[in-house]
């Protein structure tokens, strides 16, 4: 019998009426999907915590040019977003280092090529972020701290 890890994550959106979607994908498998994001909830579920690689990944989908509002100065005055908050693994905050070690990539929902960004928190574009990371966890989280 494999030990597990808890993964846990706030999930809301800007834009309740935009239709975003969010996936999050376990090293190729789905462990949530929402096809439109309403209101804020919890996202959790259990990773082995045998030795491994695993490739975390959140995926919006749904954004299109009508969710984002420009003023005449091309100031964005209001958008869809997601925004992910409080990612914890075994109830430790590893937010800061998903900041440091994902990375963000999308094309600004069509409209530029493929760019790579870091994740701050907030998906404002249909891509994908993707952070990997080895288990046992804690034995990652010493090496990343």
């Amino acid at each position: 019998m494999s030990d597990k890890i808890k993964f846990q994550c706030d999930l809301s959106t800007t834009g309740s009426t935009a239709p975003l979607g969010f996936e999050v994908l376990l090293n190729g498998q789905s462990v949530f999907k929402t096809a439109h994001v309403t209101e804020s909830c919890q996202v959790m579920f259990d990773i082995s915590d045998d030795e491994a690689t695993q490739k975390l990944q959140f995926v919006m989908t749904g954004k299109t040019a009508e969710h984002t509002r420009v003023d005449d100065h091309g100031t964005i005055t209001d958008d869809a977003m997601l925004e992910i908050n409080n990612i914890t693994i075994d109830e430790i905050d590893i937010g800061l280092i998903v900041t440091n070690k994902s990375e963000y990539v999308h094309d600004f929902n069509g409209t530029s090529e493929v760019v790579t960004d870091k994740f701050y928190s907030n998906m404002g574009c249909n891509g994908t972020v993707t952070l990997e990371f080895t288990t046992p966890f804690y034995l990652w989280l010493l090496e990343n701290m």
